[in-house]
């Protein structure tokens, strides 16, 4: 929006007129009040009331003008204040995604812990920054094969061992910041979007998350989620379990495990409820538990489904 500025012609002329106006008044005063006579006393102090009272009232719309104008002072240092605050959080957003995106595991942890900073101190840009961890963890990856001695392991597989500790530092700051029972740490109301993710030895326990999608992901080592809560839905659609699945004392808003993978051993406790239809489970000798209702109808060699126990 525009503003004009008064010039220097218009302010003079205002102030000429107003001479003018005062001169004029005194002038109708004198004449009319200038007798002596004792009622034009009487009338001298009604003038004057009024113009006490005319004054205050100046008086007071100057004070609502000036208040005004502070108002609008104000505002317009909290909007810059505001503009300047996102400005810096864009460019550390944008410089901390940047080096996720680095070919050097070191940098890409320091670009993982700067977004994590840049969370915990923008409470508003939380969802958004689990939203680009989320999307970093959804990239193709291969774990790196299990050896004793990670120095006889070629370049390539270093490489990966090297993914695979910024990998799990990234599931690790999730997983520190969606526990409740850690109220300085806790991001509350987030979303997890890691659809078709490899996810080696997750633990995610004790959290409380909106919702959440595993679908289509594999599960490395074992995935841990006791004690969470998922108070929307959590998908494990065609997800794979390879190892441990232990979904102890976890509560669902709803729950979907069709076409879910158990090659495990399994574990649901007694406290849990989940609807696993469409879910099939390796029969060797592990263990396995499964929430009150779900058996075990076998299918084919070495292989069971899930289903509601009538």
């Amino acid at each position: 929006m525009e503003h004009r500025v008064l010039s220097v012609r218009t302010i003079v002329l205002w102030a000429i007129g107003l001479a003018v106006v005062a001169a004029t008044s005194v002038v109708l005063l004198l004449i009319t009040l200038g007798s002596g006579e004792p009622r034009d006393g009487v009338r001298l102090d009604v003038v004057r009331t009024a113009s006490g009272i005319v004054l205050g009232t100046g008086g007071a719309a100057a004070l609502l003008l000036t208040a005004r104008r502070q108002r609008y002072t104000e505002l317009d240092l909290v909007q810059k204040d505001h503009d300047a605050t996102e400005r810096r959080v864009t460019e550390l957003y944008g410089k901390a995604a940047d080096q996720l995106g680095s070919d050097k595991a070191p940098v890409r942890l320091a670009g993982l812990y700067a977004l994590e900073r840049l969370a915990q101190d923008n409470p508003a840009h939380r969802q958004t920054i689990v939203n680009l961890v989320c999307a970093y963890l959804r990239m193709p990856f291969t774990p790196p094969p299990e050896v004793r001695a990670r120095a006889r392991v070629g370049p390539r597989d270093a490489d990966r061992y090297q993914e695979l500790e910024v990998r799990q530092t990234a599931a690790g700051l999730l997983a520190t910041h969606l526990r409740p029972d850690r109220p300085d740490a806790f991001w509350a109301d987030i979303g997890l979007d890691l659809s078709n993710a490899t996810l080696v030895k997750l633990t995610l326990t004790h959290a409380r998350v909106r919702s959440a999608s595993f679908a289509g992901s594999a599960f490395v080592g074992s995935a841990a989620f006791r004690g969470t809560e998922f108070t929307g839905t959590a998908d494990f659609r065609e997800t794979c379990f390879r190892d441990l699945a232990d979904f102890r004392r976890v509560r669902f808003g709803d729950s979907v495990f069709r076409g879910a993978v158990f090659e495990g051993g399994t574990d649901f406790g007694v406290h849990t409820a989940a609807a696993l239809a469409g879910a099939r489970t390796r029969t060797r000798d592990v263990r396995r538990k499964w929430p009150a209702g779900w058996v075990e109808q076998a299918a084919e060699p070495e292989w069971a489904v899930l289903v509601a126990d009538r």
